[in-house]
Formats: structure tokens, sequence, C-alpha cells
């Protein structure tokens, strides 16, 4: 069962949210919260795998509920979705610098609300390639973070290889193809660099290959 609790400051949204999540048999709905503060309380309390939380609130807006449950050992299994109204921009790359997962557009088909919900409970990012291709040109900053080369040194080549095909949008059956590998052994590359580099996930993986200089903007 796949746990979700949902943190906007719309009603009318939340209600609908709910009803379609709640719906579905692998899916349980087991908390509302008006705003970051609310929700970061029912969040401790009720430990769901998934927090589809509104970025722009009133109280604690969502870039800030994010960075706080990313900060929280106790809460290292809550995968953050971000909900926003106008598809992705800079609010959401520091979202998910912050340390969420993905972003959902409010207006989204039931359908594909669904599967998202699914994707993020699995472990993966809700970054498409051509989502991706836009952080890449508009976001994501040019100079190395502190520390960064160091972190990189920490990265075995294949290690630095898997993430550089990540951070391109490839699937993990499609890194496998690339590095002549098993999808198993693409993820386990993946996952290991994740645990050296303290990325809570993919999203975060690919925000740091590119700031880190690990793989160059085509454009800017």
């Amino acid at each position: 069962m796949i746990r979700v609790l949902l943190v906007d400051d719309q009603p009318l949204l939340r209600g609908g949210f709910r009803a379609l999540l709640s719906a579905e048999d692998d899916i349980e709905v087991v908390g509302e919260a008006a705003n970051g503060e609310e929700g970061l309380a029912l969040i401790r309390e009720r430990s769901p795998d998934i927090a589809l939380i509104d970025i722009s609130m009133p109280v604690l807006d969502g870039i800030e509920t994010t960075r706080r449950i990313a900060a929280d050992p106790a809460l290292a299994g809550v995968r953050v979705v971000i909900l926003t109204n106008y598809g992705f921009d800079e609010y959401v790359f520091n979202a998910l610098r912050a340390g969420a997962a993905g972003f959902l557009v409010k207006d989204i088909e039931p359908d594909d609300l669904l599967h998202s919900v699914r994707v993020a409970a699995r472990g993966d990012a809700l970054l498409a390639p051509s989502i991706t291709r836009m952080l890449i040109g508009r976001y994501v900053a040019q100079p190395l973070g502190p520390g960064t080369g160091t972190e990189l040194k920490e990265l075995t080549n294949r290690e630095r290889e898997a993430v550089a095909l990540a951070a391109q949008g490839l699937s993990n059956d499609q890194i496998a193809g690339r590095m002549v590998i098993s999808p198993v052994t693409a993820k386990t590359h993946l996952n290991r660099a994740m645990v050296k580099l303290r990325a809570r996930d993919r999203a975060q993986l690919v925000v740091f290959a590119y700031e880190s200089g690990l793989v160059a903007p085509r454009n800017r």
C-alpha cells in the first residue's frame, strides 16, 4: 500500500486528489494539511511514502518544507513530489535541489497522477528528458559548488559514467545499453553514486551532475 499525504492550501484540490487517490486499491491517503508547517507535523506523525506538496503556500512554502524533510534523518523514506500551477520554473528547480523527487502540474490528467505517484513510490524521479533539458538550459549554475570536486573524486569511472547518462534523461535500461551492462548493474552504480554524493534520489543526482561540471550543458 502506497501511503500519500496531501499538503496544499486549496481545499477543493485536496478533496479532488483525495477522492481520486483513495479510489485505488494500492493507494491510501493518510492525511491533509493546508500549509507546510501543518504538513511537516503530519508527515512526522504519519510517515507517508509520498508527500504531495504545493510549492506556494502560506506559513511555510513547498521549497522550505521540502528542505526540512530532506534534512531530517527520521524522514529519509518520505519522497516529496511538488505541485505547481505553472510547470517547470526556477521555484521547481529549487525544490528539486532541496530534495524533491519531481513535480506535477495541478491540472494533471487523473491517470497521469496515479502513474506518477506509483513511479515516485518505486524510487524513480519524475523528470522526463524534456524537463531535464529545460533544467540544463535555464537553471543549472555554471560554478562548481563547495566541495564538489572532492565529491566527484569519490565516484568510480563507471559510477561517473552512469550519473552522466542519467543526467541526460536516460532510463536504467538505456544506461545499461550504452554501458553494455545489465539494468541491475546500472541501477547499482546510480545507487552507490547517490550514497557517495549524499543525494536523496535521482533528481538530486541530475542536479549535481550539471552543477558539478560532470556534464556540460550544450546550450545556455
